[in-house]
């Protein structure tokens, strides 16, 4: 047994199977308090709603929170801003108020509220039989106009413009430079396909029993021993993949 880090989504991997998520609570807080491991919850919720579920689900206090699809880094509850140096690297060659000019010629995006954006996320809302015809519109847009952005379409409705490296498995690369964390012995978790940047590199990585079945096609076409494939739900997946991997 040694210290870890363990990087996991929170909607439909970390939460979903209370029973299952007290018991991995308290492993969790056992194994950080005799090695020191890290806990990273990583998620497309903004900080103050990855706080507020963090109240009602009763979550562990993590190490850090990746938190709006990657755009921002805290390292704790209790932050007011996110890390600074984080935000440097997702500010080379993003222009804000450039890509909201290209994307505001499409009327079949309409903005999402305030509280969906950030200096580095623009979200807008755009219905799924539009996806396609958009999207490849809107990505030869930017390369007509020079832009690298991270184009993100989730939950049928959410289409994301982020910056090059805005993504969730740049920023926990970032939280590993940043504590001196092999991949080794780095594990993330995720249950839909826009997690599966968590699964590039060589650290090990959990698919929840409950996971999407495009992230098990995923699956079915990237396998590999640093993938594993859990049957059981939720944090009962976790628990399952951590033992896989001989973390607990």
């Amino acid at each position: 047994m040694s210290a870890f880090l363990l990087a996991t989504d929170l909607d439909n991997t970390l939460v979903g199977d209370d029973k299952a998520l007290d018991l991995l609570n308290q492993k969790l807080i056992q194994h950080r308090h005799k090695y020191g491991s890290k806990i990273v919850y990583v998620t497309g919720r903004t900080f103050p709603v990855c706080k507020q579920l963090a109240r009602v689900k009763n979550l562990v206090a993590p190490d850090a929170l990746i938190v709006a699809l990657g755009t921002e880094i805290y390292f704790s509850f209790l932050d007011t801003n996110p890390n600074k140096e984080w935000s440097k690297i997702l500010a080379q060659g993003w222009e804000r108020d450039k890509v909201v000019a290209i994307a505001q010629k499409y009327p079949e995006l309409q903005i999402q509220p305030e509280s969906e954006q950030n200096p580095f996320r623009v979200s807008y809302y755009l219905a799924q039989w539009q996806k396609d015809k958009i999207l490849s519109r809107l990505k030869a847009d930017f390369i007509n106009a020079g832009f690298e952005v991270n184009i993100v379409y989730r939950a049928g409705q959410d289409l994301e413009i982020l910056p090059k490296n805005g993504d969730k498995g740049l920023a926990v690369k970032f939280l590993q430079q940043q504590w001196h964390i092999t991949p080794e012995i780095t594990i993330t978790c995720g249950d839909c396909l826009q997690d599966k940047t968590l699964f590039n590199g060589h650290q090990k990585g959990i698919i929840v029993g409950n996971a999407h079945p495009e992230l098990r096609q995923w699956y079915l076409e990237n396998h590999n021993d640093s993938l594993y494939l859990a049957k059981a739900v939720c944090a009962g997946g976790i628990l399952e993949g951590l033992e896989h991997f001989g973390f607990l």
